[in-house]
């Protein structure tokens, strides 16, 4: 199983997440894994991840920050804008981290397209 975490801006439109988690899969070599997606608690009201997670037939867990925190140090990129809302160097990356556990390890980055981002981990390489 692979770990697909997720970001976006207020208001982004299950669209861009739909086609970011399409792209991330296809660019990691893992379209056919089993996944679900992990994104912070605070993210519970953004129906574009909702809907989003619906039409990908996924499942989305909400993540508390101080589960994404302990990920927090294995994240391979940093944004300012979220270090100072979130307090975190990534919530793509360490809700990707997080979801797939303590041995996790990126399999892709964070990348971002259209309001929204998107990391994947795997507990071994895919």
């Amino acid at each position: 199983m692979i770990a697909i975490g997720l970001g976006c801006r207020k208001g982004c439109g299950s669209e861009a997440v739909i086609r970011l988690v399409r792209r991330a899969l296809a660019t990691a070599g893992c379209s056919d894994a089993r996944a679900s997606l992990f994104t912070h608690v605070d993210k519970r009201d953004e129906m574009g991840l909702v809907e989003a997670a619906r039409t990908l037939g996924l499942t989305l867990n909400f993540l508390d920050a101080n589960v994404l925190r302990l990920a927090s140090n294995r994240a391979a990129t940093r944004s300012m804008r979220v270090m100072q809302l979130f307090g975190l160097p990534s919530i793509a990356e360490t809700a990707a981290l997080a979801g797939a556990g303590p041995n996790a390890m990126l399999i892709l980055p964070r990348m971002s397209e259209g309001g929204a981002s998107c990391a994947i981990a795997a507990t071994e390489r895919i």
